[in-house]
């Protein structure tokens, strides 16, 4: 059956303190149906998430600015407006803002999410050229 979701009944998902360091709004456009999550985030200059991985995988869709992601163990990429990323299955990652930008994407979760401990600064500057800053 088709389910839609209008603005009204859609909204801010837990305390963002929760899933991210930084200032960061997510908003929930899909609530889980069927195992989906999918959820539009702005992330303020600095912002990111905490480690985490997803049952059956994640996409990123990058709308606007600039920003980061990591896959642990693996370097830092840089991501653009226009980007659209595929995180594997049950891969531990984080994503954000750059230091220097906003950054807003459509995440689109696949099964559940496993939430893990904050990323470092360390993590958060590491391979990419950015001063190191911890965000607001």
């Amino acid at each position: 059956m088709i389910r839609i979701s209008p603005p009204s009944q859609a909204g801010t998902v837990g305390k963002p303190g929760s899933q991210f360091s930084g200032t960061a709004y997510p908003y929930v456009t899909l609530p889980s149906t069927d195992g989906v999550t999918i959820n539009n985030v702005v992330f303020t200059p600095g912002a990111r998430t905490h480690w985490h991985r997803h049952e059956h995988g994640q996409i990123l869709q990058v709308l606007a600015g600039r920003g980061l992601i990591q896959s642990q163990g693996a370097p830092t990429e840089v991501l653009h407006q226009g980007d659209t990323v595929w995180i594997p299955p049950g891969e531990t990652h984080w994503h954000g803002a750059a230091p220097d930008s906003f950054m807003t994407h459509t995440a689109i979760s696949l099964g559940t999410t496993e939430w893990a401990e904050p990323v470092s600064d360390d993590d958060y500057t590491a391979d990419v050229g950015f001063e190191k800053e911890t965000p607001a």
